[in-house]
């Protein structure tokens, strides 16, 4: 008890509370923008649940004296808590988890033939199959990846459709490093392409959102979304001299 009779740990208390209630629109904000393509079992009030368990680990965590900024570091807690529990779900439907696997039988036969990782569209002429199908199968395989079916697809294919962004990318060397080139591979992405990865990373805007800006269903700007992400970490692994 301090001389004045206050209880020291009030305070500290307090700033917790603060800091959870503060930065509940950035769990709402991660929320928004993860929720795509979710199964009917799943909800957006699971994600933000799940993230809210994030948030609060962040506020016992953060350590003020490390210089890291609470909402950078509570970025990664809730991100990372919304991601575990997706992990835990296997929710792919066995025949859609059938054509994840054929694409990435696709996909690993056409890196060995060119030495490269393939272009959706050399994927779709692999399977003899529509790059609408495609863009299908690649999101049933970026939500089988947050489900993690490690033992449907292999790790090369989660890598090329995982966000180049990261978590935190002011806060990244490698996100540093590569911004010049990253830009470059935007110039590559069709117009269609191009405008959903603007209005998404430039804008921030929810998926939702930029399906009424394009007048189109969020489903379709899920696959347009993923099958970008796909390209961008194609051509920066091509630009970095690997095969990713």
């Amino acid at each position: 008890m301090s001389e004045t009779g206050a209880n020291p740990y009030a305070a500290i208390a307090f700033d917790r509370e603060k800091l959870i209630l503060d930065h509940v629109p950035l769990l709402k904000h991660l929320v928004g923008r993860m929720s795509f393509d979710l199964p009917g079992s799943i909800e957006r009030d699971d994600l933000f649940g799940w993230g809210m368990i994030g948030l609060v680990q962040a506020a016992d965590s953060w350590e003020p004296g490390r210089g890291l900024k609470f909402s950078t570091y509570a970025y990664t807690k809730i991100r990372g808590a919304i991601l575990d529990e997706l992990r835990r779900s296997d929710f792919l439907p066995r025949g859609r988890r059938e054509k994840v696997r054929e694409l990435d039988r696709a996909v690993n036969e056409l890196m060995q033939r060119n030495g490269v990782a393939p272009t959706p569209e050399e994927i779709a002429a692999e399977l003899g199959t529509t790059l609408e199908e495609v863009d299908e199968i690649l999101l049933a395989a970026r939500t089988a990846g947050h489900a993690s079916l490690e033992d449907d697809i292999s790790t090369p294919l989660f890598e090329r459709l995982s966000d180049p962004q990261c978590g935190d990318p002011q806060g990244s060397v490698e996100w540093n490093e590569t911004k010049s080139l990253l830009v470059e591979a935007i110039g590559l992405l069709t117009e269609q392409e191009r405008t959903v990865i603007t209005l998404y990373y430039g804008e921030e805007l929810l998926l939702r959102e930029i399906a009424s800006v394009l007048d189109l269903t969020e489903s379709r700007i899920s696959q347009i979304h993923t099958r970008a992400l796909y390209r961008l970490n194609r051509e920066l692994g091509v630009r970095l001299g690997g095969a990713v």
